[in-house]
């Protein structure tokens, strides 16, 4: 099938939407039309070269919703018509994670960046006359993608496709964060440090959980105020603003949690987030930073006497077969929010000016909505 996608061709360009041809579903695989795509700040760094892969050109996009189209030999659970979202961690339920309730550690993963196909080794996607390796197996940047059966889930038709999308990555992971994670128990103090389309959503968690203070740190203005329509009681400028205060609103006692979810995690990140940390608390690291970068900044006296826990975190500790139809059924029911959080819809000819948009700080969450015009 030949249609367009938005390839990245090499650190430091722009997206290029152009024709792709793509591949019929393979044994287990499944083709699917989407009708939404997130755009995620994890896609950035392949931009910036801070997330690795085998070689480009890649294929972006790893938060999709949409129909099955095709089914190929093998498949079990899917038919054509199932609405599905994507899974940027792919989930099998057979190997040794998946087995111990650990489907966000799937062994299926290994080949996440390297972009190979689950069910054969190959390429479904080329540009060029050249392999792409999808994002995360997926590669929702297109109005149609082939993936394992392990990469989607099936949720229920009357959930709107457009905003389903997102808890296929950043709602989930900011939610689980959270409320799995960091564990948040009603009555704690609780500081986010990053309001992007995670940080938002570990808000929504902790406030759900029964946090009595949800503590923002976000340079923006507008994403304060946007935060504070999720769920949280105080924002602050930067650490060295939130610090005082929080040892004011906590009697010194600090935060029992701090998440950790800017856009792109440095090694002092960690000490700020262990510094409002109080006693026997735990600071959960679920920004994504630069695969090179190994400096962290921390006291270690701090973290051994003060029984600090520093924990990391991917796809909110939550599995993915579960989190996603229960986190849309809380939707449905009024108690999680997630049409607020898409604050621009973009074509995709204009996903260029959507990623321009994040970095401004622009907004919660861009989303590109495909129509007929881009098949």
């Amino acid at each position: 099938m030949k249609t367009k996608g938005a390839i990245l061709w090499g650190v430091g360009e722009e997206w290029s939407v152009e024709e792709i041809e793509i591949g019929d579903p393979k044994e287990g695989e499944v083709q699917v039309q989407l009708a939404a795509s997130g755009l995620c700040h994890s896609d950035e760094h392949l931009v910036t070269g801070g997330t690795p892969v085998e070689f480009y050109p890649v294929i972006g996009g790893h938060e999709g919703s949409g129909i099955v189209t095709k089914v190929g030999p093998g498949v079990t659970g899917l038919k054509e018509g199932d609405h599905v979202v994507t899974a940027f961690i792919p989930a099998c339920g057979v190997c040794p994670p998946c087995s111990r309730g650990q489907q966000n550690l799937c062994d299926l993963g290994a080949n996440l960046l390297a972009g190979t196909s689950i069910s054969d080794g190959g390429y479904r996607v080329q540009a060029r006359g050249k392999d792409v390796i999808p994002m995360c197996l997926l590669g929702t940047f297109s109005p149609y993608m082939t993936v394992h059966q392990a990469s989607v889930v099936r949720i229920e038709p009357d959930i709107p496709l457009d905003v389903a999308a997102l808890v296929g990555c950043g709602v989930t992971t900011g939610w689980g964060s959270a409320t799995k994670v960091a564990d948040v128990r009603p009555g704690e103090n609780v500081v986010v440090m990053g309001v992007g389309g995670v940080g938002m959503n570990a808000v929504q968690g902790a406030a759900a959980a029964g946090a009595k203070r949800v503590m923002v740190i976000e340079p923006v203005a507008r994403k304060r105020e946007w935060a504070m329509d999720m769920g949280a009681t105080h924002t602050f400028a930067s650490i060295e603003e939130a610090t005082p205060a929080i040892n004011e609103l906590t009697w010194g006692r600090m935060a029992e949690k701090t998440i950790i979810t800017v856009g792109d995690i440095q090694g002092e990140d960690i000490a700020a987030a262990l510094s409002v940390t109080g006693k026997g608390g735990r600071a959960v690291v679920t920004g994504m930073g630069n695969a090179a970068n190994v400096d962290v900044k921390l006291s270690l006296f701090e973290l051994t006497l003060l029984q600090k826990d520093l924990q990391g975190a991917i796809f909110g500790g939550l599995a993915p077969r579960n989190a996603i139809p229960e986190l849309l059924s809380l939707y449905q029911e009024g108690q999680l929010k997630l049409d607020e959080l898409v604050t621009t819809r973009y074509s995709l000819e204009d996903i260029n000016q959507g990623y321009q948009d994040m970095r401004d700080g622009k907004n919660i969450r861009g989303m590109i909505v495909y129509t007929d015009a881009d098949r």
